[in-house]
Formats: structure tokens, C-alpha cells, sequence
């Protein structure tokens, strides 16, 4: 899975946030994306949070646009 892999390079997040982070994705991810666009969008969910937004419906919302939007 992209963001478990994103998530461990950014830096070290605790089960409980990788839990949160995956659910984010999930929730977020299309099936028919190419593995360039979910690495983004993995990228995008953990720029997010790491910025702050660790409330998990604001962390979906603001993660449906590109970063610097």
C-alpha cells in the first residue's frame, strides 16, 4: 500500500496515525489510478497531516485538492 510505505519514509507515526493515515487513502484512493497518482495522493494525506490536520474528516477534505491549493 503506497501510504504505509510514504508513511515510513516521512518518519516514524505511531499505529494509531498509520491507522488514521490508511483510512484517509482508503477513502480517497480510485481504484483505476495509476500508481503515480496514489503515491500523490499518499504524499498529499501525510504533507497534510504532518502540517497539522489531524482531525480525520478535515484531513479528507483538504486532501482532495493538490498540495499549495
Amino acid at each position: 500500500m503506497p501510504i504505509r510505505g510514504k508513511a515510513e519514509h516521512a518518519g516514524v507515526f505511531n499505529p494509531t496515525e498509520l491507522a488514521l493515515l490508511a483510512r484517509v487513502f482508503e477513502r480517497l484512493k480510485i481504484d483505476s489510478e495509476s500508481a503515480h497518482r496514489r503515491e500523490a495522493l499518499a504524499s498529499r494525506i501525510i504533507a497534510n497531516y504532518m502540517a497539522g490536520v489531524v482531525d480525520e474528516e478535515e484531513l479528507l477534505s483538504v486532501s482532495k485538492q493538490a498540495l499549495g491549493r
